[in-house]
């Protein structure tokens, strides 16, 4: 893929469960990807999810990858680079957390942040230089509409998210000109197992229409992509209303 803006053949997603990416592979497979790595701990979920994906005609293969352990990402994502080119990254691991809890559980807490921020910073440097040194390829950041201003109701889980893309901004500027396309995705609350009962929030998107929108991102090589798009302009209002009145509306 060494036009940006062409669709991948060959992926690599960080977080190989995640509904989200699974939906984007799915859309991806159905266009041109035909080789998949999913990256994540053993399981039978991860097992599962490569071979439903083996079902669509792909070439799919699992990798170990344990996104609180940096020390061993270098070696992980060496694997699959070692087998050839990658045209895209999809960092896309993340945990919600429990805010309620979370804030009398400091570990917990740090749990959050570590997976969300900490493991992503070591992935995605990791990730960019491989795709530096091969000289093409995209890295796509699944962040959140979160990261725009953290809420009373979601601070924790908001405050790893607005580190994850500040990060991913910052990486795509050092990675700017050497061939390498980084993209930063921000949904609002997504309709996924993981949320499931949980308040939905007004926007609440699907991981299949946050599919679409990184398919699009992908062939216009954009850096930002909002889902739903109308959120961009809606996060602009609440990042600059007053203190006072963003703690009552964000609840």
């Amino acid at each position: 893929m060494k036009d940006a803006t062409e669709l991948p053949q060959s992926l690599l997603v960080l977080g190989g469960t995640s509904e989200i990416a699974l939906a984007t592979v799915r859309r991806l497979i159905a266009r041109r990807t035909r080789t998949v790595w999913l990256a994540g701990r053993p399981s039978l979920a991860l097992e599962n999810a490569a071979g439903s994906l083996r079902a669509l005609g792909a070439d799919v293969h699992t990798v170990a990858f344990d996104a609180l352990d940096p020390a061993s990402h270098e070696t992980a994502l060496g694997k699959v680079f070692a087998e050839g080119p990658v045209d895209l990254v999809l960092l896309a691991f993340g945990i919600l957390g429990d805010q309620a809890h979370d804030e009398r559980d400091p570990v917990r807490a740090a749990q959050v942040a570590q997976t969300n921020y900490t493991g992503a910073v070591s992935a995605g440097l990791v990730a960019g230089r491989a795709l530096q040194a091969q000289g093409h390829g995209s890295l796509v950041v699944l962040s959140a509409a979160a990261a725009e201003r953290a809420r009373r109701a979601d601070f924790i889980y908001g405050s790893s998210k607005a580190g994850l893309d500040a990060f991913a901004q910052g990486l795509g500027d050092a990675l700017h000109g050497t061939g390498v396309h980084v993209m930063v995705v921000r949904p609002g609350f997504v309709r996924t197992r993981g949320t499931a009962g949980r308040p939905h929030t007004p926007l609440a998107t699907t991981p299949e229409a946050v599919a679409t929108a990184i398919e699009l991102g992908l062939r216009r090589c954009s850096e930002t992509v909002w889902v739903p798009g109308v959120l961009r302009l809606v996060m602009w209002v609440l990042r600059h209303a007053p203190r006072a009145v963003y703690r009552r509306l964000a609840v």
